[in-house]
Parts: C-alpha cells; structure tokens; sequence
C-alpha cells in the first residue's frame, strides 16, 4: 500500500484513539466533559505525531508514549483531572488498545487462514485496524452520550474484557495456523495479566476516594446535625428558664393588672415573649426540628438585612426521616443566606424558599441573590470561601440525604439569582394519630 495512504490512516486512527481516550477518562474520573479546547488540542497532537512517527520510522511504543502523555496532559490542564491518575488510565487503556489489536488480527488472520492480517502495511491489517476503530468509536459515542454509568457495571464489563482478553491470548498459542514468535505471545501473556491487575487496582482506588469522601461528608453531616441540635437545646433551655419562672411572672402580672398599669403588663409579656419568639413563630411543615429550622435561617436572614420569603406544602406522615429534611433544608438555607448576606446592595439581598409536593414527589427549592457568581470545576460547584473547614460539603451533603429517597439536588444559576433544587420520592405511612386528617400545610 502506498506511503501516502498509510499516513492518512494513522493520522486519523491516532486523532480517534486520543479523542476516544479524553472522552473514556472524564466518564471513569467523573470529570467534565471534553471541551471544544481540549478536543482540538488532542487532534493536533495526535496528528503532529502520527507525522514524526512516519517520518522518523519511530515504533510503536514511540507512538504509544507519545499518545499516552498527549491523553494525559490534555486530561489534566483542560478537563481539571488529577494528573497522576490520568497518566494511570491513559497508559492502560493504551496498552489495552494495543492487545486488542493484536488479538483481533490474529483471531481475523486464524479464522481467514492468512498472514498478511499481522501487517498493518497491507489491505488485510488495515481492515483489522479499521475495525477495532469502529468499535472504539462506537464506545466513544456510547460513553459520550450516557448521561450516567455505573461504576460497578463499569468494572464487570471491563473486568469481563479483560478475562476473556488473556483466555484470548492463551488459546492463540495453542493455534498451528500463523506463525507468531513466542516472545510476542509471552509478552502480550504477561501483559494481559497486568491489565487485569491494573483493573482491580482503579476500581479499589475509586472505591477507597468514594469512601473517604463519605466519610468526610458523614463527619461533616454530624457537625451540622450537632449545631442545629445544640441550637434547638439552647432554645428549649430558655423555654425551661421561662416555664421554671412562671409562677413568678404570673404573680407580677397579676399585680400589675390589679393596678391597672397596662402599658407596663404589655411591655412585660413582650420581654418574656423575645427569647423564644423565634423557636416556633410558624408550622411549616408539621416537624417540630424543620420548623424551628426555617424559622431560626428566616430570623438570621432578617438579622442580616436579607428578604426572606417561603412557600411551603408539606405533605404529613411520610416515610422522610427529620434527620434527612433538615441536613437538606439547613445546608440549602445556610448556603443561600450566606451568598445574599455578601449583596453589595441591602435591597438585592433575597432568600426564597418553597417546598412543593407533586404527586409522590417533594421538591425543595431555594434561591438567592448573589454578589459573585459560583465557580464549575470537574462538574462540580467549587466553594468560593477561602478560609479552611467544612466550606463546599453543603450540596453534597444534601445530595447524600436527597439519595435515600431516590432524589437528587441541582443546582446552578440562573440570571442574578442561584437555585438549588431537591427533590425526593416518598409514600405516606400509617400513624396511630388519626385526628389530623390534613395532606399537608400551606399557611398563609
């Protein structure tokens, strides 16, 4: 076959294999998509080098280098991968690509009894090639276009490929049809069993990254619960304070009214009245601890200056655990009061939040105005704060509560203002007290 045609055929094999590995790495890493940048940056590299491997007559495992730092560095510097795990994927999944084209033309050369498939300088291995490319686009395209997979699935199916990969290798060296150097037979052995290795490994490295980041968000769930715990108690306790005095306020009431002094008895009811006017000023939901929790975030936004709006219909005796609704409702509501709290403008600052139940579906949805918008990375919404701690575990946190109802949280912006969305599934349960027979609350 012609120099000219053999060129043209790696250039675009080589821009398809990085585009498929860009692609294949931001759905294993769960990072965003390629961008139109790092797509552009990919098929350039991949064709400057297909060049230079041609006109320098460098090998394959020139080429694999090459193709390996190009995946990597376009995956790291334009998607927001980690490097190091980058070049892991990369590296395996060029290797990988490599065995498969192997066993390919060795399978087709077997099954069509000819040599010529283990060259790709003739029509034969060109076809081979060609169809192992087909393959590999038809993954890119499926991979591109899932909005979600599974990463159990994932590693069965990968796992499976690899298995049948190195049974694959196995049997081609009990076949007496081609003549294939033993070297090569071992090498690619070997090479098939580290594969199959370097598939446990990454999916024990993601799986030890998911658990530590569960752990991070459980520990920092249990810091928020314990807050608007200690918050509630110091509420209570006031409440106690009063309920402990009570026969001392009555009887200074009681004097007053007998004197008639009532200027006086009012200003008094309304100094007992302060510390727990906010403990629960209005029944939202039914759940005494979410009720105090809207009412607590709605007199620290008025603190702050903020507009404070609710709209609330919250169905009664659902199988919604208080735990759950409040780490959604309280790590919403802190990050939006803490976003309109930094409005420049005192008459922009806003918080909205409404709960709405659709059929058997409760959504939450809070917004708020803003002074600087969000920043994506991976994805993913990253905290603007700067100082250390717990700062960017809200949405996930309520994402991980909002899970167990088969529900998820969106979020993003829209216009001047941002919005977090929950929604949760949820059926209704039976409760020994029948006397409230109302679905839910909608106070005015």
């Amino acid at each position: 076959m012609t120099d000219i045609f053999l060129l043209f055929s790696g250039m675009l094999s080589g821009a398809l294999r990085v585009l498929a590995g860009l692609i294949v790495i931001s759905r294993l890493l769960s990072a965003k998509k390629p961008s139109r940048k790092s797509i552009v940056a990919g098929l350039a590299g991949a064709l400057i080098f297909t060049v230079l491997v041609s006109r320098l007559h460098m090998s394959d495992l020139c080429r694999m280098t090459l193709e390996i730092l190009l995946i990597a560095a376009c995956a790291h510097w334009l998607e927001g991968t980690e490097l190091r795990i980058s070049l892991f994927v990369s590296m395996f999944y060029e290797i990988g690509l490599s065995f498969w084209q192997f066993l390919l033309t060795a399978g087709l050369g077997v099954l069509f009894r000819s040599q010529d498939f283990l060259s790709a300088e003739t029509a034969a291995g060109q076809s081979a090639l060609w169809l192992l490319h087909g393959l590999l686009a038809g993954l890119a395209v499926w991979c591109a276009t899932r909005q979600r997979i599974a990463r159990k699935a994932a590693f069965r199916a990968v796992s499976a490929a690899s298995l049948a990969g190195f049974l694959a290798v196995i049997t081609l060296s009990e076949q007496a049809v081609l003549a294939i150097p033993d070297d090569t037979l071992y090498m690619w052995t070997i090479l098939a069993v580290i594969l199959m290795m370097s598939v446990l490994v990454f999916n024990l490295n993601r799986q030890y990254e998911v658990e530590k980041e569960l752990a991070a968000l459980k520990s920092e769930q249990a810091e928020l619960l314990e807050r608007d715990y200690t918050a509630v108690t110091r509420a209570y306790q006031v409440n106690a304070k009063l309920f402990h005095d009570f026969h001392n306020h009555i009887g200074v009431l009681r004097q007053l009214l007998s004197h008639e002094k009532y200027g006086e008895t009012v200003r008094y009811l309304d100094e007992l009245q302060a510390p727990v006017q906010n403990l629960a000023a209005t029944v939202w939901t039914g759940d005494e601890t979410a009720d105090y929790l809207i009412n607590s975030k709605a007199a620290a936004a008025e603190a702050g200056g903020i507009q404070f709006q609710r709209h609330v219909e919250f169905p009664q005796h659902t199988n919604i655990r208080s735990a759950d609704l409040c780490a959604i409702l309280g790590n919403l509501l802190d990050n939006a009061v803490e976003a309109a709290r930094q409005v420049p403008d005192p008459h922009r600052r806003t918080v909205s939040l409404t709960i709405r139940r659709i059929h058997q579906m409760l959504v939450i949805k809070v917004e708020n105005s803003f002074s600087t918008a969000p920043i994506q990375e991976n994805g993913a919404l990253k905290t603007t704060k700067t100082e250390g701690g717990l700062h960017g575990w809200g949405l996930k946190s309520a994402q991980t509560a909002a899970e167990k109802y088969d529900g998820m949280v969106q979020a993003g912006v829209s216009g001047e203002v941002f919005r977090a969305v929950a929604t949760l599934s949820y059926h209704g349960i039976e409760c020994s007290d029948t006397s409230d027979t109302e679905e839910g609350r909608n106070p005015a």
